[in-house]
Parts: structure tokens; C-alpha cells; sequence
């Protein structure tokens, strides 16, 4: 079973359940980010944020159902009070749990109901090499992004490209897409950056991220760079579970050679994926 459809399958096997993105992602032997990242491309829907809609819906079947507990309601789908639990489903439905039940019925309602497997991806994808990473030293521009809503990495890189030569400490003309600290809900820092030697002197609003040394697999995007979503996908869902290795918690990122044109999108790409001991 690939690893978004096993995701798909412990959360409609527990919806009862107190599991967390981290949880998942242990069962699916993959990190955090990478499982989100994954699961978004292939569902459209942050991790978490399916799990929650899955149980709210699960919930307002109930209430048209007639069920009067409505606490029990609440904690069975994780809130812990009456007023938490009312709140959310306010915001998934536009309808108190209240108002559902007096009305008897779904019209109207856009419940999540359970997504089917979906089948796995297509994409080409060459194997990769294996590399005994260096410790980096990574700083440039970054943000906060979610999983589905990453349209704005591109205008980051636009900020990013000016600086390139010209930060203090750079080494060589490589330039570095950083994914790290991803939060409960599936968003992740990307960080648009060069290696440096030192942390000293950097531009206002430059982050710094060091990366020990550790063991990846590499791949090579082979298209566009409006692509490399595609090539994500074929190692998460493809690749990495036939491989029988597991990917680390740890910070994963695109290497653009020295030529690459982040205006045109073309030039070598090379994602770098951290591999558990």
C-alpha cells in the first residue's frame, strides 16, 4: 500500500482516535513534511484538516440522526468542549450542530465523505544516487506556506534572486530550496537560499537553517520546474515505499546548479530527500 493510501486508511480505521500528523507519518515511514506535502498533492487536502473534516462530518450524520449528546459528539471527534466543537463545525458547515438537528436533514451541508485510494502516480522518475551529505550552512528568504496554498514560492524566489552573489559568506553559485519546521497542520517554512560560511552580517530578513550531515537520496528533476510538485509526489508515493527505506524528520531541499534562471525555470534540478539511519 502506497503511503497516502495508508494514510487515508488509519484515519477512516480511528477516527475515534487522538493521532497526529507525527503518528501518521511514523506509520507511513515517512517524515512529517514529507507525508504532508505528499497527501496535499495527491488529495487536495492538508493531512489534519481532512482527518477533522472527516470526523465533523461523521458527526453531522449523527445529529440528523437525532442524537442528543452533543458533548459526546465533540470529544468523540477530539474538541474538548461543547463550545470548541460548535465553533468548528460552524466554520466546516456554516450551521451550528444545534441548528443541523432541528433540521433533520443534509441538504446543503458539503459533508467530506472517505476518499478512495487514489492510484499511484505516473510521473518518470530516474533512481537516484546516494550521498553522504556535507553539514550546510543555508541563508536567504523565507515563509510560511501550507501544503496547498505553496503559489507564493515563486514570488519568493523573485525577492531571493537580487541577492544572489552578494551575500555576505557565500559559497559558490548553487542556490538552495529549503522545506523544514513544518507545524500539526501541514505547513512548512521554505527557506530560498545559498550555502554560507558564516551566520554574520546577513541581509534584514534573512533566515538561517544549518543542516548536519546525513545520508540522502538525490534525484534529478527531469521537466520544468512548474513540475517538480509531480516529482515529489513519485518519490513519496512511489519510490520511497518500494524502496524499503524510510525518509528522515528532518529537513529536505531542491539544489539549482549554478546556471539555473529561476525567471525561466530551466536549468539542473536536483532534490535531496534525508534518509533514516
Amino acid at each position: 500500500m502506497d503511503p497516502i493510501g495508508k494514510a487515508l486508511w488509519l484515519i477512516e480505521r480511528d477516527l475515534d482516535g487522538r493521532f497526529d500528523l507525527q503518528t501518521i507519518a511514523e506509520a507511513c515511514g515517512m517524515s512529517r513534511f514529507g507525508l504532508a506535502r505528499a497527501f496535499v498533492l495527491a488529495t487536495g487536502w492538508p493531512v489534519m484538516r481532512y482527518a477533522r473534516a472527516r470526523r465533523l462530518s461523521r458527526a453531522a450524520y449523527s445529529l440528523v440522526d437525532g442524537a442528543q449528546d452533543i458533548l459526546g459528539l465533540a470529544l468523540a471527534a477530539g474538541y474538548g468542549s461543547h463550545e470548541a466543537f460548535t465553533r468548528a463545525f460552524r466554520e466546516q458547515f456554516g450551521i451550528t450542530p444545534e441548528a443541523l438537528r432541528a433540521s433533520g436533514q443534509l441538504d446543503g451541508i458539503d459533508l467530506r465523505e472517505a476518499m478512495r485510494m487514489q492510484p499511484t502516480t505516473t510521473y518518470p522518475l530516474a533512481e537516484p544516487r546516494f550521498e553522504q551529505g556535507e553539514e550546510l550552512l543555508i541563508a536567504g528568504l523565507g515563509e510560511r506556506f501550507s501544503a496547498d496554498k505553496s503559489q507564493g514560492i515563486s514570488a519568493l524566489w523573485q525577492r531571493f534572486v537580487p541577492y544572489i552573489g552578494k551575500v555576505p559568506g557565500q559559497q559558490g553559485w548553487e542556490t538552495f530550496g529549503l522545506c523544514c519546521n513544518p507545524d500539526e497542520d501541514g505547513s512548512f517554512e521554505y527557506i530560498a537560499g545559498v550555502r554560507v560560511s558564516r551566520g554574520a552580517e546577513l541581509p534584514a530578513g534573512f533566515r538561517l537553517q544549518r543542516l548536519p550531515a546525513r545520508r540522502y537520496a538525490v534525484f534529478r528533476h527531469g521537466g520544468h520546474i512548474s513540475s517538480i510538485h509531480e516529482t515529489f509526489v513519485a518519490i513519496f508515493q512511489r519510490w520511497l515505499p518500494a524502496s524499503g527505506l524510510q525518509a528522515a524528520d528532518a529537513p529536505e531541499f531542491e539544489r539549482y546548479s549554478g546556471d539555473f534562471d529561476p525567471m525561466a525555470g530551466t536549468g539542473h534540478v536536483e532534490v535531496w530527500v534525508p534518509l533514516r539511519d
